[in-house]
């Protein structure tokens, strides 16, 4: 028996009692569709693949044909539970216990996606039906490399000639309480690596090989003491983290042949990606040079710097928040990278779900008043926006 359209309680359990580890489906899209497709929703089910990666499955659900298009975004992949011994309740149980409910997903973010259904459902059981379209991108591969996911679904909608007009992701982006915070941008994140090549040799005798280690500590130690920038009004300063640091060599006695290193860069609207690689590219021409290093510099980005300006979507959002909460929302660009990184190149995008403290942790769970003040949120939210459609 499907759960009830209008229900985000019951909705948020039968997800979470689907198994669906990325980049497996585990019946939780199955069970969207059906929800959807039983209230009107035209539904697409699309398997995207790529050599060398998991094929992934993705739902797209419309109500409506005309425009505007107003999009929700979420995932249903989530990450493994771990070791399930120490789970006080199953991690797929959905147990309800002193008003919250656990398990794996229950924050990040099926309960995000069970609330818009819901606030979906409820305003058109009303009649007022909204003069556009509502539609639902959910992809199963957020968790993971994101590459047969929300991407791909986004250039099957281009191909198709579908536009979207304004895009809520579901992600929960409030660090205490429900309405601390709207998401209205993202930083950048730029990877890179750095192999600085030496002689292997006894360590006996250094004078006969060549130890890129040290080399390689100078290199690091003038990337991570460079200030990038001083932040913006709207971002934090960039920053670069050294994240790994690899000489694949476990004998004490031995120069290593290779000394590798990885990082990762947050990056504000100081910068591009090409000016960005381009100045850390020179930072470490420059410091091998001092230390005669022969090195290999390489990057790689999940996704650009994105803001969107507080304006008519953010504040229709914003009201709604105030409205069901009483909280005024700051407007933050700050933490780790979602799916808005790629839909911002589609339609203004905005970021609001549930509290994030518990994400990912063992006995995962939200309280279940939540998820009623979330789908009041998004009802709000939704009929807000096609009011001022309508002018």
């Amino acid at each position: 028996m499907l759960p009830a359209l209008t229900d985000p309680v019951a909705l948020t359990a039968a997800l979470i009692r689907c198994r669906s580890i990325t980049p497996d489906e585990g019946g939780a899209l199955t069970l969207l569709q059906d929800v959807l497709g039983a209230a009107g929703f035209a539904c697409h089910r699309m398997t995207m693949t790529e050599p060398g990666t998991p094929d992934v499955e993705n739902l797209y659900a419309r109500w409506g044909a005309s425009g505007p298009n107003l999009c929700f975004a979420g995932h249903t992949d989530v990450v493994p539970p771990g070791d399930e011994t120490k789970w006080t309740h199953p991690p797929f149980s959905a147990a309800v216990v002193d008003g919250m409910m656990y398990g794996r997903g229950a924050v990040d973010m099926k309960s995000g996606i069970a609330c818009f259904v819901a606030a979906a459902g409820r305003l058109l059981a009303t009649g007022r039906t909204p003069v556009g379209s509502l539609s639902l991108l959910i992809t199963g591969d957020e968790e993971g490399p994101s590459i047969n996911g929300t991407m791909k679904v986004l250039d099957w909608l281009a191909a198709r000639g579908e536009k979207l007009d304004a895009c809520l992701v579901g992600e929960p982006s409030n660090p205490k309480a429900l309405g601390d915070e709207i998401k209205i941008g993202r930083r950048g994140s730029l990877n890179g690596e750095i192999v600085v090549h030496g002689r292997q040799g006894h360590a006996a005798y250094p004078d006969i090989a060549e130890n890129p280690v040290p080399k390689l500590v100078r290199i690091l130690d003038r990337l991570a003491s460079v200030q990038l920038d001083q932040g913006t009004p709207d971002f934090q300063p960039s920053n670069l983290q050294v994240t790994v640091i690899d000489v694949r060599n476990t004998a004490t006695n031995v120069i290593p042949a290779e000394a590798r290193a990885k990082f990762n860069i947050r990056y504000n609207t100081e910068w591009t990606r090409p000016r960005l690689e381009a100045a850390v590219r020179a930072q470490v021409t420059e410091a091998a040079a001092a230390v005669a290093a022969r090195f290999e510099i390489m990057f790689s980005g999940t996704g650009d710097v994105f803001l969107t300006k507080p304006g008519p979507l953010v504040e229709t959002l914003a009201g709604a928040v105030l409205a069901v909460t009483g909280r005024t929302p700051a407007l933050t660009t700050n933490g780790g990278t979602s799916d808005a990184r790629f839909i911002q190149a589609h339609c203004p995008v905005v970021e609001f779900g549930l509290t994030n403290a518990l994400a990912h942790h063992v006995d995962e769970r939200v309280a279940v008043a939540d998820l009623e003040a979330l789908t009041q949120i998004y009802q709000r939210f939704i009929e807000g926006f096609f009011a001022r459609a309508r002018g």
